[in-house]
């Protein structure tokens, strides 16, 4: 009873605590806004279009908008950031878009940036691929107000980021980050709107939702023209393995093969090469300098190599449309969370896509 007491107390805390914050009324779309999202050149699904409008009428609401949008991988919650974001700018504020890994943090900046550059926007990246020089240039022109954007990893919850007027936080996949940099989120989210995005959200932010205490919306329908990824789990064969290999080259695909012990990289590479001597192979993992890793990743994208061996640094959002075949080595040391996320690596386009969840021969999976 106490325990239930105390747990009804904190609620109705928190819930008065959001009903008296008044937050920042944003301006009505105007041509500007519309000409930038027409240029979207995909059609939006029924609850990417409802998603933005309930962001749009929080945003236009006297009230402090928390928002939970929870969607598959792939299903286009970016989009619904995008055009949160450039509201905010024409309406004056600044936007800080935290998300929780390098490469995710720098496609992001170059999808921001490429749309938003002709409109004047000011988009910057912060995170350990950036030289230290930029950075602090970056932070000095955030704290002068002429940084409009900026985009991040933990690195923007640091002491020494500073805003000039900062109203709109972008949380992309919370689940990501640890509980020091979850209470950095909290003081960061001191009267801003914060906008969470999100395929596999936390217990915790669930419940927030469903009591009420945290808006959300749902994008259940995939893209015009997706497909189910066919997903297999199955005892690792080298024939099998091979023959996804081959088959994905022979459509003019390309492969991701996780691995995630960067010790045994190299011998992972041999056996790979071994069963497809053919193929051009290139990998990344954490460790390696920030030139070679984009080194790697631009020759995937431009398709100069065929499969890609990576650790889970790329579990999150990397998008490469080309790539439509996934083999995970060792599912069985994951997550459920973090194998729903690694699978949505694939399945990005109008192809079909596999992913094969593979475990040790004899291993018995509790």
């Amino acid at each position: 009873k106490n325990k239930a007491k105390d747990l009804a107390e904190r609620l109705l805390n928190l819930y008065s605590v959001r009903e008296s914050n008044k937050g920042f009324m944003y301006l009505k779309d105007d041509e500007t806004q519309k000409q930038f999202e027409d240029e979207f050149k995909y059609e939006l699904t029924t609850d990417q279009a409802k998603a933005i409008e309930d962001v749009k009428n929080d945003m236009e609401s006297d009230r402090l908008m928390d928002r939970l949008i929870c969607g598959d991988v792939g299903f286009g919650k970016t989009e619904i950031a995008l055009r949160a974001a450039f509201k905010a700018v024409l309406s004056g504020k600044q936007v800080a878009y935290l998300a929780p890994t390098t490469i995710l943090s720098r496609q992001h900046f170059y999808t921001f940036n490429d749309r938003m550059e002709k409109y004047g926007v000011n988009v910057a990246l912060v995170n350990r691929f950036v030289e230290p020089r930029n950075i602090k240039k970056s932070l000095e022109n955030l704290k002068r107000g002429t940084v409009d954007i900026i985009i991040g990893t933990h690195r923007l919850l640091s002491k020494d980021v500073e805003f000039k007027d900062l109203g709109l936080l972008i949380i992309d996949e919370e689940q990501r980050f640890g509980v020091e940099a979850k209470e950095k989120i909290k003081e960061l989210k001191n009267n801003v709107d914060v906008l969470t995005l999100t395929a596999t959200p936390i217990p915790r932010t669930l419940e927030m939702a469903i009591t009420g205490l945290k808006n959300i919306s749902l994008i259940e329908t995939p893209p015009k023209g997706r497909y189910p990824i066919q997903t297999y789990v199955l005892e690792r064969n080298d024939y099998i393995v091979k023959d996804a290999i081959e088959r994905e080259i022979a459509k003019g695909g390309q492969v991701f093969y996780l691995y995630n012990r960067v010790e045994d990289m190299d011998s992972i590479y041999r056996y790979v090469h071994s069963l497809v001597p053919e193929a051009k192979i290139t990998l990344i993992h954490g460790k390696m300098d920030r030139n070679d890793i984009e080194d790697a990743i631009l020759s995937f994208i431009e398709r100069s190599a065929d499969i890609l061996i990576s650790t889970t640094i790329i579990e999150t959002g990397v998008d490469i449309p080309n790539a439509n075949t996934l083999i995970v080595h060792d599912a069985d040391r994951y997550g459920l969370s973090q194998l729903y996320q690694i699978k949505g690596r694939v399945g990005r386009s109008d192809k079909i896509s596999y992913a094969y969840l593979m475990y040790e021969k004899n291993k018995v999976l509790t």
